[in-house]
Order: C-alpha cells, then sequence, then structure tokens
C-alpha cells in the first residue's frame, strides 16, 4: 500500500507511473496487453448504449425481470473494463478510465441501493418544461423524457407529430410504473405525489400553448388523465409507505468513493458544511454591522428596470472577467448568460429564494452562471475525448459544475466584482449559509436522522432573513432532489472546496507563475469531470484516486 503522504512527495512523472501501476487491470483487453485508448472508447460507447433499458412499443421496460436482466449482464462489463491494461497509458487516458469506472459503478449502485424504478414515483415524471443549467437533468431520470423547451414553438405539424407519439408513451409507462414500485422509502412516495402535480401543471402549460392544435390537445388530455389517475393510486398507497428513505452512512459513502470519486466521507462533509454555515452566518453579521450606516437595497420593481439592470450587469459581467484576467473570454460566453436573464414577474411578497438574490442585485447571480459558459463551451468547443463530449450519466459532474458555479459567487467578491456594492457582500453570505443549510438537512436525510418535513424546516430555520420558507415551493423541491440524488445537496460546498484546495496546490506547485486565468483555463480544458480527475490531470498528483481505488 502507498501512503498519500508519500505521493504528494512525489514528483508529477513519477505519480504517473504509480498510478499506471496501480490501474486496475487483468491480463488482456480483448485479445492483447497493448491495450489503447480507442479500446475504452469502443467499450464505452457499448456501454452507453446497454445502460439504457430495453424500449417495448416507445416505452422503457423497467418490469422486475427487465432490472434483474441488465443487473446480471452489468458484471460483463466492468470485468471487460477491469480488464484493459492501462500501462504506458497517458494521465488523461487514464481519467477517461476512472470515468467510465465511475459510471459502471453508478448503474451498480442504482440496482444494488437506490432502485428508483421500484421506490421513486418521482422518477417516471417524463416532462421537463424547461432546461437545466448544468449539463443533464438534475437527480435520476427515465429513458425517453420528454424536454419541452427543446421544441420551437409554434410546432410545426411534423413537430407536433413527434410531440405526440412521445406524449402517448405516457399513460403506459404510468401502468407499468404502478407494478415496479413495490418497495418502501415513505418520503420518496410523497415527492412523488408533488411531482406528479408538477407534471399535470407543466401539461396544462403546454396546453394553453398549443391551444389550436385539436390532435395534440388529445394527447395531452390522455396524458393528464393517465398521470392524474396515477398521482390518485400514490395517495391510496402511500399510507402503507412508513420506512426511512435516505441510503445510510454507509451507502453514502460509497457512493462518494466509487461513483462521484470525492475524497471525502458523510461524516467529513456534515463537518465541512457546519463550518460553512457557521461561517457564513457570522461572516453575514460583520458585514451588516460593517454596512449598518448604508440603506438597505431594494427590489428591481418594474420590467424596465428588470431589463436595464439585468442586461447592465451581464456586460459588468462579462468586462470583469475580461480586465481583471480571470478566465479566458470567448465569444460565445456572453451571449449565453444574456439569454438566461429571464423577464420580470410582479410579486406583492416573498420571491423565490434565488429572486430574493438577484432582485436585489442582478450582478450576483451572473456569477453562478457560470454553468451557462459550462453547456456553451461543451456545444461550441467539445473535448477532445469522446468519453468527455457528452454529459457524465448519474450526475458525476455535479462537483465541478455545481462547486465552480458557486464558488465563483465568493470568488468573484474577493477579487472585487462587488466593490462598489458593499451590501451584495451580504447576498454572498447568504447565499452560502443557504447552500450550507440545505446540505446538512440533505446529509441527515440520507443517515435516517431526518425525515423530507424535517430536513425542509432545518434548511428553511438556517436560511437568513426568512427568504426560504418552509412552506414554499424551492425548499421542498431542492430537498426532494437531494433524497433522490444522494451527494447533490452537498455538491456545491464540497466542489468548491475541493476547487480551493486545488487552487492552492497549483498555486504552490507554479509559484510565480500561477494566474488565475491559467487555473481557470485549466480547469476548463478538462471537461466536466470529477474535481479529484481534473486535479489529477493538472497536477500530475494522483494520491486522491489512489487511496479510492484500493
Amino acid at each position: 500500500m502507498i501512503h498519500s503522504a508519500l505521493i504528494r512527495a512525489l514528483p508529477s512523472a513519477v505519480v504517473a507511473l504509480v498510478l499506471v501501476g496501480c490501474s486496475p487491470g487483468g491480463d488482456a483487453f480483448q485479445g492483447g496487453t497493448g491495450a489503447q485508448h480507442e479500446d475504452l472508447v469502443v467499450l464505452f460507447e457499448e456501454w452507453r448504449e446497454f445502460q439504457r433499458p430495453e424500449f417495448v412499443d416507445g416505452v422503457p421496460d423497467y418490469t422486475p425481470s427487465a432490472m434483474a436482466a441488465q443487473y446480471r449482464e452489468l458484471s460483463a462489463y466492468q470485468g471487460r473494463l477491469a480488464a484493459i491494461d492501462t500501462t504506458g497509458w497517458s494521465i488523461s487516458e487514464q481519467v477517461d478510465y476512472h470515468v467510465v469506472r465511475a459510471e459502471m459503478n453508478g448503474l451498480e449502485f442504482d440496482h444494488r441501493v437506490m432502485r428508483p424504478w421500484a421506490r421513486n414515483p418521482a422518477f417516471y415524471s417524463v416532462i421537463h418544461a424547461s432546461q437545466s443549467d448544468v449539463p443533464a437533468h438534475e437527480g435520476p431520470i427515465v429513458a425517453g423524457w420528454i424536454d419541452l423547451w427543446t421544441y420551437d414553438y409554434p410546432l410545426t405539424s411534423e413537430a407536433a407529430a413527434r410531440l405526440g407519439v412521445r406524449l402517448r408513451t405516457i399513460e403506459p409507462l404510468l401502468e407499468q410504473a404502478k407494478g415496479n414500485l413495490v418497495e418502501d422509502a415513505r418520503d420518496l412516495w410523497l415527492g412523488g405525489i408533488r411531482s406528479m402535480s408538477g407534471q399535470i401543471r407543466d401539461l396544462d402549460a403546454l396546453s394553453e400553448t398549443v391551444a389550436t392544435d385539436s390532435e395534440l390537445q388529445g394527447d395531452i388530455e390522455v396524458a393528464v388523465a393517465a398521470i392524474e389517475e396515477f398521482r390518485a393510486w400514490l395517495e391510496q398507497e402511500v399510507p402503507s409507505r412508513t420506512d426511512p428513505s435516505g441510503v445510510g452512512v454507509e451507502n453514502y459513502d460509497w457512493y462518494l468513493k466509487n461513483v462521484h470519486l470525492i475524497p471525502y466521507t458523510w461524516e467529513e462533509e456534515v463537518d465541512v458544511m457546519r463550518r460553512e454555515l457557521a461561517r457564513s452566518l457570522s461572516a453575514l453579521r460583520l458585514e451588516e454591522h460593517r454596512n449598518r450606516d448604508l440603506p438597505r437595497q431594494q427590489r428591481v420593481s418594474s420590467a424596465a428596470e428588470y431589463d436595464r439592470r439585468f442586461n447592465a450587469a451581464v456586460t459588468e459581467y462579462i468586462r470583469f472577467l475580461r480586465d481583471n484576467e480571470v478566465v479566458t473570454v470567448y465569444d460565445y460566453m456572453e451571449p449565453a448568460l444574456r439569454e438566461r436573464i429571464g423577464r420580470f414577474t410582479p410579486a406583492d411578497g416573498l420571491r423565490g429564494f434565488f429572486s430574493e438574490v438577484s432582485y436585489r442585485d442582478p450582478l450576483v447571480m451572473r456569477t453562478h452562471g457560470h454553468h451557462w459558459f459550462d453547456l456553451a463551451m461543451m456545444a461550441e468547443d467539445p473535448h477532445s475525448s469522446p468519453i468527455r463530449r457528452v454529459p457524465l450519466l448519474y450526475n458525476i459532474w455535479d462537483s465541478r459544475a455545481e462547486g465552480i458555479a458557486t464558488g465563483m459567487e465568493e470568488w468573484m467578491m474577493n477579487a472585487g466584482l462587488f466593490a462598489d456594492e458593499p451590501r451584495s457582500r451580504e447576498l454572498i453570505y447568504i447565499l452560502v449559509a443557504q447552500r450550507a443549510a440545505r446540505a446538512l438537512a440533505g446529509l441527515f436525510m440520507h443517515s435516517n436522522e431526518l425525515t423530507m418535513d424535517q430536513a425542509v424546516e432545518f434548511a428553511s430555520k438556517w436560511t437568513p432573513r426568512g427568504w426560504l420558507p418552509a412552506d414554499g415551493s424551492t425548499v421542498l423541491g431542492e430537498q426532494h432532489l437531494y433524497l433522490q440524488q444522494p451527494y447533490y445537496g452537498a455538491s456545491y460546498l464540497m466542489g468548491k472546496y475541493e476547487m480551493e484546495q486545488f487552487m492552492a496546490e497549483r498555486a504552490s506547485q507554479l509559484g510565480d507563475e500561477f494566474t488565475l486565468k491559467r487555473f481557470m483555463d485549466e480547469v476548463n480544458a478538462s471537461g466536466l469531470i470529477p474535481v479529484s480527475l481534473i486535479r489529477w490531470e493538472v497536477t500530475g498528483q494522483g494520491d486522491q484516486i489512489i487511496a479510492m481505488t484500493r
């Protein structure tokens, strides 16, 4: 066994050799000890096809027999991967190997622990009205989903026909789900009822959008009726569901190490989140004290003000990134951010949590809009490796995507972005506190110390200024997601934490040659993969991966 402290002391080239020797391996890959990266790409493409369920008459098959068959076959794919001898491969090629390994482990965890097709009714939510700001849908998702935002409205007759075909799969899928959902996970069932109500609202909105298409209206009506019937079935069944829904600490730790390649445990994440909550709350009070004689920020109050200030915020932020040499600014970045500013909506009381922030200073959440840079980068400048050109499965990108987007908020504050808006520094610490509070709530759900209702109350209580009310849709939606997708709630600040450690290490490694722009460009060049893998590729230090593959 190689001690991690020794690994950290070794030169990068030596570490690379050590890692090659420690790579999972077998005698050969399909008849030879000299396996090439191209062999891995071939396996990856076959794996991606395999992990999708079979479709019967356009409906994905998640029946017990189909899932049992998939689980039996999974070991063959894992065996083929383990048989690849990576000796002599570059670090970048070995990184790709571990990406594929993590994805296969993700499907294993689904079958052994998560089993969303059998215990999570929200898994069967098909309709997605808006685009996520991350590479793929957040949380587990049923095959054959419908992204309404990918259609151009008004629909052409051909597009309407295609959408109608897709909508007609909802009824048989939900009929199948009744036979599949046999496991007891009370909070997931309760969350599923709310998810189905959301599906109905999205289809009602679609109905208004395509009001003149009578045939599509019929398909929508059938789909809505099927969802209403399925929701009623869930409501009838839920009293008999009494078991907790968390995966447990032992399973959570396995998932961190083997799927998301996170070099921490549940307990360590709790410690970090507690520290982040205390740090942000105390920093907020200090900022409020510092700014006590300044007027409080007022929310944007009209459509004209919204358009002016939000557009100005995009212009200012892009200028800041360029002028301060934070990252290479490409032509696609400003349009990607400007297209996402949204539009003004009136409100008498509290807005959603993030709108409470944005409507006070639109510049603050433009920093989190780094997500849109990521998506534009994937589209405009795809990675050279086929394995990294597509979003990783099982949200394995979360530490990188959410970690940087969250990190940019506080990093840009510290770089001087809000030098002329001291009250906006308060907003940054409110954001950190909210992320820490909701992460702790999610962690305690998975240790089965809190129910989802208790997690909602916890996150609401520790979010400053009452901006996250316990009866609001934001906190309910977040905690339901974090229960369905272990680690996601912690990924915002844990990813930021990993990135900060990585940044400090890279600065020490480069000395006077370190610049923020160089670091950010190096991170972006690795693609949207776990931070531990980016760190290995950039610094040559693979001690974290060695520790997680022992």
